[in-house]
Protein backbone atom coordinates (compact mmCIF):
# COMPACT_ATOMS: atom_id res chain seq x y z
CA UNK A 1 0.00 0.00 0.00
CA UNK A 2 0.85 3.79 -0.84
CA UNK A 3 1.79 6.14 2.02
CA UNK A 4 3.66 8.97 3.10
CA UNK A 5 5.92 9.76 6.09
CA UNK A 6 4.59 12.61 8.28
CA UNK A 7 6.58 16.30 7.81
CA UNK A 8 5.88 17.23 11.43
CA UNK A 9 6.34 13.93 13.32
CA UNK A 10 8.31 11.19 10.83
CA UNK A 11 5.58 8.41 11.54
CA UNK A 12 4.70 6.34 7.92
CA UNK A 13 1.43 7.13 7.35
CA UNK A 14 -0.66 4.61 5.18
CA UNK A 15 -2.94 6.42 2.10
CA UNK A 16 -6.67 7.14 3.64
CA UNK A 17 -5.45 6.37 6.93
CA UNK A 18 -6.47 9.68 9.40
CA UNK A 19 -3.39 11.31 11.13
CA UNK A 20 -3.22 13.90 13.44
CA UNK A 21 0.38 14.65 14.70
CA UNK A 22 -0.54 17.75 16.50
CA UNK A 23 -2.87 16.26 19.05
CA UNK A 24 -1.32 15.57 22.35
CA UNK A 25 -2.16 14.76 26.27
CA UNK A 26 -1.11 15.80 29.63
CA UNK A 27 -0.79 12.35 29.55
CA UNK A 28 1.90 12.41 26.65
CA UNK A 29 3.36 15.05 28.05
CA UNK A 30 4.21 14.26 31.22
CA UNK A 31 4.84 10.14 30.42
CA UNK A 32 8.44 10.49 30.35
CA UNK A 33 8.94 12.65 33.84
CA UNK A 34 11.07 12.11 37.02
CA UNK A 35 9.24 10.88 39.76
CA UNK A 36 10.19 14.31 41.46
CA UNK A 37 8.86 16.13 38.36
CA UNK A 38 5.73 13.65 38.00
CA UNK A 39 4.97 15.34 41.76
CA UNK A 40 5.51 18.61 40.95
CA UNK A 41 3.27 18.31 38.57
CA UNK A 42 0.89 16.85 40.14
CA UNK A 43 0.64 19.18 43.11
CA UNK A 44 0.74 21.97 40.59
CA UNK A 45 -2.16 21.39 38.97
CA UNK A 46 -4.04 20.52 41.76
CA UNK A 47 -3.31 23.49 43.19
CA UNK A 48 -4.84 25.33 39.79
CA UNK A 49 -7.72 23.17 39.60
CA UNK A 50 -9.02 24.28 43.33
CA UNK A 51 -9.00 27.97 42.22
CA UNK A 52 -12.33 27.07 40.59
CA UNK A 53 -14.03 26.83 36.85
CA UNK A 54 -11.51 26.79 33.82
CA UNK A 55 -10.47 24.97 31.29
CA UNK A 56 -7.25 23.12 31.49
CA UNK A 57 -5.75 21.38 27.86
CA UNK A 58 -2.56 20.23 26.35
CA UNK A 59 -1.30 21.88 23.61
CA UNK A 60 1.77 21.22 21.23
CA UNK A 61 4.41 20.95 23.81
CA UNK A 62 2.54 22.77 26.67
CA UNK A 63 -0.41 22.07 29.49
CA UNK A 64 -2.67 25.26 29.37
CA UNK A 65 -4.96 26.59 32.13
CA UNK A 66 -6.95 28.84 31.15
CA UNK A 67 -10.66 30.99 31.95
CA UNK A 68 -11.63 32.99 29.11
CA UNK A 69 -8.05 33.18 27.72
CA UNK A 70 -4.68 31.70 29.16
CA UNK A 71 -3.58 32.65 32.73
CA UNK A 72 -0.41 30.56 32.73
CA UNK A 73 0.80 27.60 30.82
CA UNK A 74 3.43 24.11 32.09
CA UNK A 75 6.27 23.04 29.48
CA UNK A 76 7.57 19.77 30.52
CA UNK A 77 11.41 19.63 29.89
CA UNK A 78 13.76 16.64 31.03
CA UNK A 79 14.92 17.87 34.15
CA UNK A 80 12.41 21.02 35.11
CA UNK A 81 9.11 21.94 34.17
CA UNK A 82 8.57 25.56 33.19
CA UNK A 83 5.86 27.63 34.17
CA UNK A 84 5.02 30.43 32.41
CA UNK A 85 2.14 32.75 34.48
CA UNK A 86 0.82 35.80 33.07
CA UNK A 87 0.17 38.85 35.69
CA UNK A 88 -0.50 42.68 35.44
CA UNK A 89 3.12 43.57 37.03
CA UNK A 90 6.62 42.40 36.44
CA UNK A 91 7.86 40.39 39.26
CA UNK A 92 11.29 40.18 40.82
CA UNK A 93 12.04 37.66 42.65
CA UNK A 94 14.27 34.60 42.71
CA UNK A 95 12.14 32.48 41.35
CA UNK A 96 11.23 33.84 38.51
CA UNK A 97 14.11 33.45 35.58
CA UNK A 98 12.62 36.00 33.12
CA UNK A 99 10.10 38.60 32.78
CA UNK A 100 8.39 39.65 29.03
CA UNK A 101 5.65 42.26 28.43
CA UNK A 102 3.46 39.78 26.65
CA UNK A 103 0.55 42.73 25.90
CA UNK A 104 -0.49 45.93 27.04
CA UNK A 105 -1.73 44.88 30.16
CA UNK A 106 0.38 41.53 30.46
CA UNK A 107 3.53 40.47 31.43
CA UNK A 108 4.64 36.72 31.22
CA UNK A 109 7.00 35.42 34.21
CA UNK A 110 8.92 31.91 33.36
CA UNK A 111 9.47 29.86 36.64
CA UNK A 112 11.47 26.83 36.69
CA UNK A 113 9.96 24.23 39.18
CA UNK A 114 11.95 21.19 39.67
CA UNK A 115 10.74 19.58 43.04
CA UNK A 116 7.24 19.37 44.49
CA UNK A 117 8.30 21.33 47.74
CA UNK A 118 9.00 24.32 45.04
CA UNK A 119 5.37 24.51 44.46
CA UNK A 120 3.97 26.60 47.25
CA UNK A 121 3.89 30.34 48.13
CA UNK A 122 5.11 32.40 46.67
CA UNK A 123 4.60 30.69 43.60
CA UNK A 124 0.88 29.61 44.22
CA UNK A 125 0.20 33.14 45.61
CA UNK A 126 1.21 34.40 41.96
CA UNK A 127 -0.95 31.14 39.82
CA UNK A 128 -3.97 32.42 41.84
CA UNK A 129 -3.34 36.31 41.16
CA UNK A 130 -3.07 35.47 37.70
CA UNK A 131 -6.28 33.60 37.83
CA UNK A 132 -8.15 36.49 39.37
CA UNK A 133 -6.51 39.06 37.01
CA UNK A 134 -7.50 37.04 33.73
CA UNK A 135 -11.36 37.40 35.41
CA UNK A 136 -10.88 41.25 35.52
CA UNK A 137 -9.48 41.03 31.89
CA UNK A 138 -12.18 39.09 30.39
CA UNK A 139 -14.93 41.22 32.02
CA UNK A 140 -12.91 44.51 30.57
CA UNK A 141 -12.03 46.32 33.12
CA UNK A 142 -8.70 48.10 32.80
CA UNK A 143 -6.19 47.23 35.30
CA UNK A 144 -5.05 49.75 37.49
CA UNK A 145 -1.81 51.01 35.45
CA UNK A 146 1.33 53.26 36.53
CA UNK A 147 1.10 57.17 34.76
CA UNK A 148 3.38 57.19 31.95
CA UNK A 149 5.04 60.68 32.46
CA UNK A 150 5.82 62.48 29.36
CA UNK A 151 8.98 64.84 29.07
CA UNK A 152 8.46 67.99 28.85
CA UNK A 153 11.00 69.80 26.50
CA UNK A 154 13.16 72.29 28.65
CA UNK A 155 13.91 75.55 27.92
CA UNK A 156 17.68 74.59 26.93
CA UNK A 157 16.51 72.51 24.43
CA UNK A 158 14.28 74.98 23.10
CA UNK A 159 17.91 77.46 23.32
CA UNK A 160 20.14 74.95 21.50
CA UNK A 161 17.02 74.22 18.64
CA UNK A 162 17.64 78.52 17.95
CA UNK A 163 21.18 78.37 18.48
CA UNK A 164 20.76 76.14 15.75
CA UNK A 165 18.36 77.80 13.36
CA UNK A 166 20.68 81.48 13.85
CA UNK A 167 24.05 79.34 13.18
CA UNK A 168 22.40 78.27 9.93
CA UNK A 169 21.09 82.03 8.82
Amino acid sequence: MAGRECYHCKQWVEDGEPHDCWTTTEAALTRDLSEDLQDAWERLRETAAEFGDQRIYASHNSIMFSRKSCYFFVRPKKSFLEVCVFLGRPLNASQVRRVNRSSKSKFVHSIRISHRDEVESPVTDWLREAYDFSDVLARGTKPARTKTVAKKKTSLSRARRRGKAASRT
